[in-house]
């Protein structure tokens, strides 16, 4: 029983071993003891506005639906989502290679020799047998490799701090494809808002114009007053093209931010009915800067690269793989699996560089 347990003792000791390279932490930033603010501070609000959702932020209905289509149809997110699910993938790869492969194979052979007499006779002792058969089954251990030094760990916790990476870089996009939809939309209304402005000038300028022509016609205004009302009235003319190319070019912004094809977009509430969102409340600034998404990013990429230090210094040491197979060859079927006709092959393999040309100095 002794024996045993040193047995199984040194195994899981070979198994799991110590990961080369260092642990993260995450880097000690020195902070100001104060910051610029009015004094007194006020007072913390009980609510933040980083905590509301979206629709929580703006309450235009006709906003919310386009903000929805572009989550489920904008080309950059697809391809952020995209790059999430490689992601996954690939630490799915990553982190099987920690784990024995196991495969099983057989194969089942007939042959039938022919018979036929030729100039040299042969003794019939001699003669091969007309129909030969022959069968294998094995269950394979593919090359398993023994995790001594962590490099296959570290690989792992690589991958993990990729996937993370690229979900935060997808949350990144998440915010600032709501933040374009959103300032996007209020521009055009606020558009909208300006032409019609300018629409009402030009009437109430063609008015003072009819009543301008009208009074020079009667001897009471000069010319001069008439050249003045008709230039009034040609600027604010002018500025109702201006205005309505930019409406469309808006227009143009926002269904490219939806992934169609360019086209009108339906209006909901009015610019004046729109509802301004509350005001940042005064905190920590670091707080705010530890929940963006592409700070979260940068981090775990500082993981992933901190974890690749442990790969690279596995380099330095021999690498131990195992492989083999068990299992059976017969000339029948029915024997295949007995004990005379059983096979095995167990190959332990070790791998140690010695001269890369200056590979893994980068590393020491």
């Amino acid at each position: 029983m002794k024996l045993r347990s040193v047995v199984a003792s040194l195994s899981a000791m070979l198994l799991t071993g110590c990961a080369l390279g260092p642990n993260y932490q995450r880097p000690l930033v020195k902070t100001p003891e104060n910051f610029r603010a009015p004094d007194p501070m006020p007072a913390p609000q009980a609510t933040s506005l980083a905590d509301l959702k979206w629709w929580e932020v703006f309450k235009d209905e006709k906003l919310q639906e386009l903000i929805r289509a572009a989550l489920a149809a904008n080309y950059d997110l697809r391809d952020a989502v995209a790059r999430v699910a490689a992601a996954r993938a690939s630490l799915g790869s990553t982190r099987s290679n920690q784990f024995p492969q196991v495969g099983v194979s057989g194969n089942v052979q007939f042959t039938r020799l022919s018979r036929q007499d030729g100039p040299l006779q042969l003794p019939s002792a001699f003669a091969p047998s007309q129909n030969t058969n022959w069968g294998e089954a094995t269950l394979n251990l593919l090359s398993f490799e023994v995790d001594i030094w962590g490099r296959l760990r570290r690989a792992t916790e690589a991958a993990r701090a990729n996937l993370l990476s690229a979900e935060e870089n997808r949350k990144a996009v998440v915010v600032t494809l709501v933040g374009d939809v959103a300032t996007a939309y209020l521009h055009l209304r606020e558009l909208d808002y300006e032409l019609e402005i300018s629409k009402a000038t030009l009437a109430t300028r063609q008015d003072s114009l009819n009543l301008t022509i009208s009074r020079q016609t009667g001897g009471v205004a000069t010319l001069l007053d008439l050249r003045q009302a008709e230039q009034l009235v040609d600027t604010a003319d002018q500025t109702i093209p201006a205005l309505q190319q930019q409406i469309e070019q808006t227009e143009n912004q926002i269904t490219l931010l939806l992934g169609q094809g360019p086209g009108g977009i339906v209006r909901g509430q009015d610019f004046m009915q729109q509802e301004l969102p509350p005001n940042v409340p005064a905190g920590l600034p670091s707080a705010l800067l530890e929940r963006r998404p592409d700070i979260l990013a940068a981090e775990q990429n500082l993981v992933a690269a901190n974890a690749n230090i442990g790969v690279a210094k596995a380099a330095y040491f021999p690498q131990i793989s195992l492989s083999g197979f068990l299992g059976g060859q017969s000339t029948q079927l029915s024997t295949l699996f007995n004990g005379p006709h059983s096979a095995w092959s167990f190959v332990p393999q070790v791998t140690q560089p010695i001269f890369t040309a200056c590979r893994f100095t980068w590393f020491r």
